[in-house]
């Protein structure tokens, strides 16, 4: 009875999440004198905000954050933990500047959903190109960064189920450093509610945990990654205690990290 129930509660989620993405995918061909910026005030923040708000109120999904305080109202690389669709609604709908995801173009297909972020001027990468990828998001993100916005990458590449790790890639980290960003790394537990190539969405609280700034001065790509693993892979063991084999490592990696941020905040 109660799988028939969230059965049904998605569906509709789907039917309205659908309804949504026509209607203002179809509406922000209307805004395409405008800069992206406005685009993306105009119909990306409004669309995501009404998608996650169908998510409550249907599905019963609500989300709590820790580290509000971390926020920098400035641009900045965010690197996240990747598990589910509902951060990239998140980010899109919430963050303070307007954001800039990195994403395969392979996206810009999809009907309404594509013709959208393609006109947000987000950065669309070809993974075939390799080197030649890398360099465009730098390219790009420096420009994006210029304008005030927020990077979005996710290190891990693809979304992980919970209780399991990916392998962190260094592009997010080679960015910042290239750029002289700083990194704010970010936790969170969505896919335990939206978990990752699951139809049904589970009711229940979020947990978004923003972590300190993290510096990309004097460090490498690899010492700067190492961090940010360090900090987000520790935070999931305290949202998820009972998901996560314990590593008192990264415990003690992410404390280190912590300290070293209030200690460098207290001298400034």
């Amino acid at each position: 009875m109660r799988t028939a129930w969230l059965l049904s509660r998605s569906l509709v989620f789907l039917l309205v999440q659908a309804a949504l993405t026509v209607l203002f995918g179809s509406l922000a061909f209307l805004t395409w004198p405008l800069p992206p910026v406005w685009r993306i005030r105009l119909i990306a923040v409004p669309w995501t905000r009404s998608v996650l708000c169908a998510l409550r109120l249907i599905c019963g999904i609500r989300v709590q954050v820790i580290g509000r305080e971390n926020l920098p109202d400035a641009p900045v690389i965010v690197l996240s933990k990747h598990q589910s669709a509902w951060e990239t609604l998140a980010y899109m709908g919430y963050s303070p500047r307007p954001p800039c995801f990195v994403f395969k173009k392979e996206l810009l297909y999809i009907p309404f959903f594509g013709w959208g972020i393609g006109l947000m001027r987000m950065i669309a990468i070809d993974r075939s190109q390799g080197r030649n990828a890398f360099e465009q998001v730098v390219r790009d993100g420096l420009q994006r960064l210029q304008e005030g916005r927020w990077i979005i990458m996710f290190p891990e590449g693809t979304r992980i189920p919970v209780g399991q790790t990916g392998s962190y890639k260094t592009g997010g980290a080679r960015l910042a450093i290239r750029t002289q960003m700083p990194v704010l790394p970010i936790a969170h537990n969505a896919g335990e509610c939206w978990p990752k190539n699951r139809f049904i969405k589970q009711p229940g609280c979020i947990t978004v945990s923003i972590g300190p700034l993290l510096s990309s001065r004097d460090k490498t790509p690899e010492m700067l990654n190492a961090e940010v693993e360090s900090w987000i892979e520790a935070e999931m063991r305290r949202l998820n205690p009972e998901r996560y084999p314990p590593n008192t490592t990264l415990l003690k990696q992410a404390t280190t990290i912590s300290l070293a941020t209030v200690d460098k905040t207290t001298r400034a």
